[in-house]
């Protein structure tokens, strides 16, 4: 079993930075992929970034590509997002997922995720 918590989130202006870190208990997260996720009232769950469970192959959602990046420090079992250049646009709550089935890739899809965070908000001021 994996529990997983998210940090980092917050208010800020647009053009700012701010960095979550998805933190994990259990051995077993540092062989899972791993996805961050946002979601606003009334919208569905949306696809951000994820990294293999090596870290060897990682993938953004085509709106925070070049502003946002993902990592994982496998021996503190996290996952972080640092995103860069906000915009009011990106505010949401984001979550962070483990895909526990092994695998070379990073999933997309929401529906290959076992484990989920509670999520953290993020607040972009105009």
């Amino acid at each position: 079993q994996v529990q997983l918590v998210e940090s980092g989130g917050g208010l800020v202006q647009a053009g700012g930075s701010l960095r979550l870190s998805c933190a994990a208990s259990g051995r077993a997260f540092s062989n899972y992929a791993v996805g961050w996720f946002r979601q606003v009232p009334g919208k569905e769950r949306a696809f951000v970034a994820a990294i293999s469970w090596s870290g060897g192959n990682i993938d953004y959602a085509v709106s925070v590509k070049g502003r946002f990046t993902i990592s994982r420090d496998r021996a503190k079992n996290t996952v972080y997002l640092q995103m860069n250049s906000l915009k009011p646009e990106d505010t949401a709550l984001y979550y962070c997922a483990a895909d526990s089935t092994f695998r070379s890739t990073a999933a997309r899809s929401l529906s290959e995720y076992d484990y989920w965070g509670q999520g953290t908000q993020v607040t972009v001021s105009s």
